[in-house]
């Protein structure tokens, strides 16, 4: 057994080893062009945080990611600069996080406005209804992530509002990692699990019976839709508008915040 077990760690070192060889390579070969970056990166306030140190590794990552997806563009012609408005967006909630929490997947499709989906719904008699829904964005499990760039667009313009399309995809693809979709991401060793469903938990709760009573909410009433969209759209909270955040749920940001291993408020 230990014969084996050291075996396998010598190839994770040399799965490690190469892993890094490439990425140098891919750094070097296909940088992001300074222009598109920073004129990227000064449209995109919620960056204007982060140190120096946090945009240059932002700006590897994203010069990593726009190598490894395929950036599909139906409608509409995506040019570098939105490629990069996209990627450094994506890779803001996976910056200390590391970019193989979105490996599995290729593509990034972008749609100009707001898309239909069709949806098989089934009653409880068990009859299957075709329902037609309006996405600004979708996320698969193995599959793509969709998006709109209108949405996009708009995210940047009112970058506090608490909404941010491609930050919610990427958190139901963090949430998926583990094969289900349930507002529970695969945490870090020392996090205990009761502890993120118990704060998680009462929020949503809270927030369910909000609505339920007409009382007025400081959250979008989407993420009452399911655990799921709660910890979606309390992660897009988290990024552009953490003080509500914190100040409604504040167990929920500091569980944030152990997460993804960011503190935007101490900005």
């Amino acid at each position: 057994m230990a014969t084996v077990r050291r075996y396998l760690n010598r190839v994770d070192l040399n799965m490690n080893f190469i892993r890094r060889i490439k990425r140098r390579y891919v750094l070097h070969r296909y940088p992001i062009q300074h222009a598109a970056w920073f004129a990227a990166s000064d449209r995109l306030e919620i960056l204007h945080r982060l140190s120096a140190v946090e945009k240059a590794h932002l700006r590897e990552l994203s010069t990593l990611l726009l190598h490894e997806k395929q950036f599909i563009g139906i409608g509409i012609d995506l040019d570098d600069e939105m490629r990069v408005i996209i990627a450094a967006q994506a890779c803001l909630p996976i910056l200390h996080l590391g970019l193989e929490l979105l490996s599995g997947w290729t593509d990034i499709i972008v749609y100009p406005d707001a898309f239909y989906v069709n949806y098989d719904q089934v009653d409880e008699y068990g009859v299957v209804h075709q329902q037609e829904r309006l996405l600004s964005g979708e996320a698969w499990s193995r599959g793509p992530i969709v998006l709109s760039w209108s949405d996009i667009e708009r995210d940047i313009s009112d970058c506090h509002s608490g909404h941010n399309v491609i930050i919610h995809e990427i958190a139901h693809k963090l949430d998926m990692l583990d094969g289900s979709s349930n507002g529970i991401p695969p945490l870090h060793y020392r996090m205990p699990i009761p502890k993120w469903t118990s704060a998680l938990h009462d929020a949503y709760s809270e927030l369910q019976h909000d609505i339920q009573h007409y009382k007025r909410t400081c959250i979008n009433p989407y993420a009452a839709n399911s655990p799921a969209e709660f910890f979606a759209v309390l992660s897009e909270y988290f990024f552009t508008a953490s003080e509500v955040l914190a100040v409604n749920f504040p167990l929920v940001y500091r569980q944030f915040q152990q997460y993804y291993r960011q503190t935007p408020l101490d900005h």
